[in-house]
């Protein structure tokens, strides 16, 4: 019976008890918040339907294009410096570093978002600015263009600079001859580990930030930020080559893709501790992430 629009507890005939309702039936609200959920699920944070998204796919090829780009000019670069026996080779390693990086990103930010690196793709999942799907795709693009620009380089260089300098990849222990035979020489891989993950930290809190805050690169101006974000990586370059000083480690990474790509193309003792160039950046993305979810939310205005 209804009374003033409410519907009242219906009574049964014979016992006169109230039939109450299943506890377990969903009420209209609930069945909405559900949906809500799910479609948020699929869309905010899975982003299923970018899949077969054709622009999430042509920003992927700029991603991959750039990765490409960048481990071709890093890995000249840092081949170059060394072979021609500089006084500083560390410094001018890092600075032509931090142009070619901000060069790379002006390039690429408009189609993509300039990220050209996993860790930057990585912190922008975990802190909610593009959903798991997209991040597979570019880190995906990322890790084909390392190994395209790594092919790249072994096609303009001879054997013996490929063999010397292993297309300049990512190295924690090398093996050189000693007096009772080959000897293993580098960085421990814990030690290794820790400066991987610091400078991964410290390239998202000083740099990248300020790309994810809509507020600040609103202020500063998209070269100012990719020009910062080259410095910054520069400066991470020569302190992580300077600082340790252990011949037999190459420094840190700071591009997981960068790693991959002439470990996959050379091969043989690369892959010894590759691992920490992803742990390593990944542990970093996590603490960055975790970081940024501190920070009260009228503080954040991230995209």
């Amino acid at each position: 019976m209804a009374r003033n629009g409410i519907v009242e507890d219906e009574e049964n005939n014979f016992t006169h008890n109230r039939v109450l309702p299943v506890a377990s039936t969903p009420t209209p609200g609930q069945i909405k918040e559900e949906s809500d959920a799910k479609v948020f699920l699929s869309t905010k944070v899975l982003g299923l339907e970018e899949l077969l998204s054709l622009e999430v796919w042509r920003a992927s090829l700029a991603e991959l294009l750039g990765t490409a780009v960048l481990v071709f000019a890093l890995d000249t670069i840092v081949i170059s410096t060394l072979q021609t026996e500089t006084k500083t080779p560390n410094l001018v390693m890092s600075i032509l570093i931090a142009f070619v990086v901000a060069v790379l990103l002006l390039a690429t930010y408009p189609i993509s978002g300039g990220h050209i690196n996993p860790i930057v793709t990585f912190a922008a999942l975990l802190t909610g600015l593009i959903s798991i799907s997209k991040a597979a795709i570019y880190i995906l693009a990322q890790c084909v263009g390392g190994i395209l620009g790594s092919l790249a380089l072994k096609a303009v260089v001879n054997s013996a600079i490929e063999r010397t300098y292993s297309l300049a990849g990512c190295t924690v222990t090398i093996v050189v001859p000693g007096t009772d035979g080959p000897t293993v020489i580098g960085m421990g891989n814990s030690q290794a580990l820790w400066l991987e993950i610091i400078c991964s930290f410290v390239f998202l809190f000083a740099s990248v930030w300020m790309a994810f805050d809509r507020r600040q690169a609103k202020a500063v101006g998209r070269v100012i930020i990719c020009i910062i974000l080259g410095v910054v990586l520069g400066l991470l370059v020569f302190i992580s080559t300077t600082v340790t000083a252990t011949k037999g480690y190459g420094g840190a990474g700071l591009n997981p893709a960068r790693c991959f790509g002439p470990a996959v193309v050379r091969g043989g003792h690369l892959w010894n501790g590759h691992w920490i160039f992803w742990i390593g950046p990944a542990i970093g993305c996590v603490a960055f992430a975790l970081y940024v979810k501190m920070i009260p939310r009228e503080h954040t205005h991230s995209y």
